[in-house]
Formats: structure tokens, C-alpha cells, sequence
């Protein structure tokens, strides 16, 4: 086993055993049927064999899991979805809390509410609330677990209009390092309340999240436009300006890719709103050059929450760098598209559409790190073969550093596996000091390491 203090340490059979024996879920250890499943994440970069995995079935087996966590001192990874872009949701030698099998969504639709088990998926949020005519932002694949995405924030398709996924939430529900079960809210434990929106996974294991769900229809206007690269620069900056001075009901996400043909350039949109408003407000943006698809059109929700999900197979390999962005300069295009043009067919860009709600609430209000992005640029990186690891994320990182000077920090959910402690201590900015008060008091033996990390305040 591996000890928090990266030593070694043998657990006696008889404590593991008791352990086991005090579970309703299972305990996984190497060799048992099931581990190698349980064990893996979406990420296949990270193939990490834990000494025990923990499938916990409700909050009673989760107190029992970090009470063994913290009174044998155990490296400790919390797993939901599993889908965290830096390997956060396992790890090699120590305890996984496995949330996989706590998963349901009931929505009320008198008090316009979700009520969602912390293994569920973005995709189950989505198909319970559009089926009463509701939604809340939830991210842009539908195979994400709902708590990783929120406790980071939360970018989504709805969030110019509707806010972070962490706005939207009206309760944690939290098994904290001390094995206490809180609930937090804007009435209840309001300073744990503050770090679980934003924070990451710093403060405890969340077993349940109720969002504020808001009226929309469930079939949205939307879909692709694409060029191909020799119409880019002109396209993106028509972009630009459409997405500075869009409506909150519309979000704008930009592409690079390759296709078979070659590389393009495309624009993903999804108005919300009405639909004759969102056909004449999208006019300029089709009828510009001479677009190679365009598929815009009435769609449902669940649809353009889901169409990318092939784009990011489980058990692919992928490497991600991202950074905020105030602004968009036309030599700032000219870098992106310098780069992308440089670039393996393995390799893409986007750049997620910000502003809106998003900004309209106060940067003290929760603990995200910033409120005034305008977008999320990102480089990515998709391959299937671990001997071209080495070589592609290499490349990442060197067409990353041309890139980095148009942005500054980063979305913790898109953190790559190389992130230092330091970096994400300084992406928190002006929330750092809270933050680090805040884990001294729940968390003082930083039990909950893996994620996000702030170190407890001395």
C-alpha cells in the first residue's frame, strides 16, 4: 500500500478483511474479478493498478471508505465518472473511492430541481430534465461524471445563459476527511458551500448535488458550420466578432481539426432561445464564403450534448493544455492558425464561447478562479498507440508554449497531467487564501490530495 507520505505500507489482512466485511459494495483488490475494470479510467494515458478499490453503494460506505483512508493514512482517489483529463480519479498503490455505482437523477419539476447520485453522468442529467422541459449547464460530453465537472466549475453549452454548472448548484451534499456528512448550501455549512463550487475536490467526497434546473426548450437551433483552413483567418474573426457581442442565449464554440479532405476550420452553435431569433441572428455567420457543412437546424438538446463523444472514447490516450482568454486579437488568430497548421493530424483546437452569466457573477461569490474569460482556448491531443505517447506529447507541449501568451491560467477541469502543485495555487488568484483556510479546517491532513490541490493553511 501507499501511505500519504509516499513510503510504504502493509495493512495487516485482518484490517482489510473488516474492512471489506463493512461494505455493502465490493472491495477490490488485485485479482479479483471485476478489478481490472474498475480500475480503469476514460483517459488511457493513465493505467494505474490501486491496491484496493472501494465500490461504494451509498454515504454509509462512503464514511466507512475515508474513515479507513484517513486512519491508515492512505493515498486516496475519489472516482466518479471517471473522466478527469490529468488522472486525478485513480492512482497506483492506494484506495479508490469508487461512485460508480451511486447513479440516479430525479427532477422535480415543481421546484425546478435535480437531484443527482454523485456517480451519474452529464448525459443523465440532461435526459431527465429536458423530459420536463428544464435544463442547467452540464458541461459538452455526456459520458463526463456530473460532481468532477461541477466541483471544477463547470463550462457548458447552456453557461452563457444559465451560469457555471457550480452556480446553478443549491446543494452539496459531502462526506468530509473527518468522515462527517454535511450538507452545504447558501443555509448550511456557507463557507464549505463557497470552496465545493469551484474548489475542485479539495474538501470531502460529494455523494449528491441538487441543481436549479430553468424552463428551455428541449430542442434547441444549432449544429456545425465548417470551412475549409484557407477561408480560416477570415471565418475566425468573423467569429470573434459575432461571439463578443452574442446574446446569452447562444453559445459559439470555434475548431481546428483534420478531416480526410484536410484540415478545417468550424464553429459548433446552439441558440436556446427561439428559434426564428436564432435563424436571422445566425444568418451572417452561414452565409459567409463558402462553408464546406452546414448543418444547422432544429436539434434536440440531448443530441448536440452527446454529438461529440466519439471525439473522446474511453480508454483513448489524450493530453490537453488550456488557458483563459480575455480577448481574441487578429494576430492572436494568426498565431492559432501559424500553429494548427503545423500541427500532426492527432491534434486539434477549440476554443470554449464564455461572457454571459458566466460573468456576471461576482469572483468572490464562489471559489472559480476567474469570472472575466471571454474563452477557453485549448490544444488537445488524441492517439490510440502508447509508443507514440512520448512523441505527441512532446509536440503538445511544444506548440502549447507558442500558444501560451494569449492566455492566462487555466479551466481546472482541462488541467494536463504535468500541471505542478504551483500552478494550480496560482490559478486560484485571489481565492487562494480562502481556499487554503478552508481545507486547514476540513481537511488538515490533505487527505484529499488528488484533485486540484491547495496545501491547508499553516
Amino acid at each position: 500500500m501507499l501511505p500519504l507520505d509516499g513510503g510504504d505500507l502493509i495493512l495487516r489482512r485482518s484490517s482489510v478483511e473488516a474492512f471489506a466485511a463493512s461494505l455493502r459494495g465490493e472491495l477490490l483488490l488485485q485479482g479479483h474479478a471485476g478489478y481490472d475494470a474498475r480500475r480503469r479510467v476514460w483517459n488511457g494515458m493513465f493505467d494505474r493498478r490501486p491496491a484496493l478499490i472501494a465500490c461504494c453503494t451509498g454515504v454509509a460506505d462512503v464514511r466507512r471508505a475515508v474513515d479507513f483512508a484517513r486512519e491508515h493514512e492512505l493515498l486516496t482517489a475519489v472516482r466518479a465518472g471517471g473522466h478527469s483529463q490529468s488522472g486525478k480519479s485513480t492512482c497506483d498503490g492506494g484506495l479508490v473511492i469508487d461512485l460508480q455505482s451511486m447513479q440516479g437523477v430525479r427532477v422535480d419539476p415543481q421546484t425546478q430541481q435535480a437531484y443527482l447520485e454523485a456517480g451519474s453522468l452529464l448525459g443523465q442529467l440532461d435526459r431527465e430534465s429536458t423530459a420536463f422541459g428544464l435544463a442547467t449547464t452540464a458541461g459538452t460530453i455526456s459520458d463526463t461524471g456530473a460532481a468532477g465537472l461541477t466541483l471544477g466549475g463547470g463550462i457548458g453549452r447552456l453557461g452563457r445563459r444559465f451560469g457555471l454548472a457550480c452556480d446553478n448548484v443549491a446543494s452539496f451534499d459531502v462526506v468530509t476527511a473527518d468522515g462527517r456528512f454535511l450538507r452545504a448550501s447558501d443555509d448550511e455549512n456557507t463557507d464549505l458551500f463557497w470552496g465545493l463550487r469551484g474548489g475542485g475536490g479539495n474538501f470531502g467526497v460529494v455523494t449528491s448535488i441538487a441543481y436549479r434546473l430553468h424552463p428551455m426548450n428541449p430542442t434547441i437551433f444549432g449544429g456545425n458550420i465548417a470551412w475549409p483552413l484557407d477561408q480560416a483567418r477570415d471565418a475566425m474573426r468573423l467569429y470573434r466578432d459575432l461571439a463578443g457581442e452574442a446574446p446569452d442565449v447562444v453559445n459559439l464554440m470555434m475548431d481546428l481539426h483534420w478531416e480526410e479532405t484536410g484540415p478545417v476550420f468550424g464553429v459548433e452553435a446552439c441558440w436556446s432561445g427561439d428559434h426564428a431569433n436564432g435563424e436571422k441572428w445566425l444568418k451572417p455567420l452561414r452565409a459567409h464564403g463558402k462553408p464546406a457543412v452546414d448543418s444547422i437546424g432544429p436539434l434536440p438538446y440531448v443530441k448536440i450534448q452527446s454529438k461529440d463523444d466519439v471525439l473522446f472514447p474511453n480508454g483513448g490516450l489524450f493530453y490537453l493544455k488550456s488557458g483563459f482568454q480575455t480577448k481574441l486579437t487578429d494576430e492572436g488568430i494568426d498565431l492559432i492558425l501559424d500553429v494548427f497548421g503545423r500541427t500532426p493530424r492527432q491534434f486539434a483546437m477549440f476554443s470554449d464561447h464564455c461572457g454571459g452569466a458566466y460573468a456576471r457573477v461576482p469572483l468572490a461569490a464562489t471559489a472559480f478562479p476567474r469570472r472575466d474569460m471571454a474563452f477557453v482556448l485549448a490544444l488537445y491531443a488524441g492517439w490510440q498507440d502508447p509508443s507514440d505517447s512520448e512523441d505527441l506529447i512532446a509536440k503538445a507541449r511544444a506548440f502549447w508554449r507558442e500558444l501560451a501568451p494569449l492566455t492566462s491560467g487555466f479551466y481546472t477541469n482541462y488541467a494536463a497531467v504535468d500541471t505542478k502543485l504551483a500552478g494550480y495555487q496560482e490559478n486560484y488568484g485571489a481565492n487562494l487564501e480562502r481556499l487554503m483556510t478552508l481545507k486547514a479546517e476540513y481537511d488538515p491532513m490533505n487527505l484529499f490530495r488528488l484533485n486540484a490541490n491547495v496545501p491547508p493553511k499553516a
